[in-house]
């Protein structure tokens, strides 16, 4: 599972086998969240308060052009142009 960083404790993640939409999980301690980036919607929750959901949307929102080409990268990679 690729991590694409680390802010604040929260650990922005995809799965090596994910599927789109392009999409992100957020961990921190027990608690889980999964993100639509292109929409930013939350797909899941598991354990985050409200403001911590506000705060990884805004982390989400400032990175959303490096999840997306972290995303490319790691799928459309050996894909022929």
């Amino acid at each position: 599972m690729p991590t694409l960083f680390i802010l604040l404790g929260f650990r922005f993640f995809f799965w090596s086998n994910d599927h789109e939409p392009v999409h992100v999980h957020i961990s921190k301690g027990d608690a889980e969240a999964k993100y639509n980036v292109h929409d930013l919607e939350l797909v899941e929750n598991f354990g985050f308060k409200k403001s911590e959901l506000k705060m990884i949307e805004s982390i989400i929102e400032e990175n959303q052009d490096i999840i997306i080409e972290r995303w490319n990268e790691f799928f459309k990679k050996g894909e022929k142009k």
